[in-house]
């Protein structure tokens, strides 16, 4: 395949992130594009050529796509990607791939069925800096992880609505829970507690958590803790360190900090993961070659899994199994 046509639902925030990545990737023709707010997508397609829409149902009908980007709200995700999956179509779906598992499973089980390939955008597992982590933890012993994801609130509404998003345990901090899994191994029971109503936020009408802590446990028998905010005005800290008995490594925003007894090396890749995610899905698509995909649907699935037993755990006071 020579030339992959991609379309996009959703072209707002992290959608403008692909759209520059996908047009510096050569063979990639971006042909159509659908949002609810119609002059996101007419900007989109007179930018980079190709049909404005606002219904993504008859642009899936109409245009031959390779591949589609889904980069919605948590609670917008399902419809679009059975459409998509029925009709062949490969997907790449921004994280949180669903609102409930009982979405995700059906969109998991339309994905398989068809056989198209897919990818979630876990753009963390596609720095260079995390594969070094990723080497230099081999055959190590992983006893403890510890994990944060501490900022601010962003401003899109449907974010601060826990009924829209899950709030930031499953829209934001997904990403280091992702990044646990994808360093240290599948997570096998949590337990949480999330604080409402303990610091102000800059938004009245939301109803979302300002701070949690998850306790997880590894099969592996490692332990953890993964700490969440956002209720920070300061610059906020991303990161996931993890302990082994001679080394400790420190994960970031393409960077790894490896200290051992007499040794502190920090690494930074300077790459740009959302480039190298895209191209992965690219040359799958063209090639393929699925194992390119660092981040498969089912993959994105068992993250969610995590994060929504440990809001159920919140809600319970009870520890959860995955």
């Amino acid at each position: 395949m020579d030339t992959v046509r991609v379309g996009f639902v959703g072209t707002g925030g992290i959608a403008q992130t692909h759209l520059d990545a996908l047009s510096r990737i050569e063979g990639v023709q971006l042909v159509a594009f659908c949002d609810v707010e119609a002059s996101r997508a007419e900007s989109a397609a007179a930018r980079f050529g190709g049909r404005a829409y606002t219904d993504y149902a008859p642009m899936l009908r109409e245009e031959p796509l390779d591949a589609l980007y889904v980069c919605v709200p948590p609670y917008a995700h399902g419809e679009v990607e059975l459409l998509a999956a029925e009709r062949g179509i490969h997907l790449f779906v921004e994280k949180p791939v669903a609102r409930t598992l009982e979405c995700a499973r059906e969109v998991e089980s339309a994905i398989q069925k068809a056989g198209v390939l897919s990818a979630v955008g876990y753009h963390f597992r596609y720095y260079e800096a995390t594969q070094r982590a990723r080497e230099r933890l081999q055959g190590l012993p992983i006893g403890m992880v510890i994990g944060y994801w501490h900022g601010g609130m962003p401003g899109v509404p449907w974010w601060r609505q826990h009924a829209l998003s899950g709030g930031q345990l499953v829209e934001q901090t997904t990403h280091i829970v992702d990044l646990a899994r994808y360093l240290v191994g599948e997570i096998v029971e949590v337990f949480a507690y999330l604080a409402h109503g303990v610091a102000p936020l800059p938004h009245a009408d939301g109803d979302v958590s300002e701070a949690g802590v998850v306790a997880l446990r590894f099969a592996n028998g490692a332990v953890g803790s993964i700490t969440n905010t956002c209720m920070l005005n300061p610059p906020g800290e991303v990161a996931l360190k993890i302990y082994t008995p001679d080394r400790i490594l420190e994960v970031s925003w393409g960077k790894v900090i490896e200290t051992e007894a007499n040794r502190r090396e920090e690494y930074s890749s300077r790459d740009n993961p959302y480039l190298n995610e895209d191209r992965a899905f690219i040359e799958a698509i063209r090639t393929g070659d699925a194992s390119l995909i660092r981040s498969t649907y089912s993959d994105g699935v068992r993250t969610l899994a995590v994060t929504l037993a440990a809001d159920e755990s919140a809600r319970t006071g009870k520890p959860v199994s995955v």
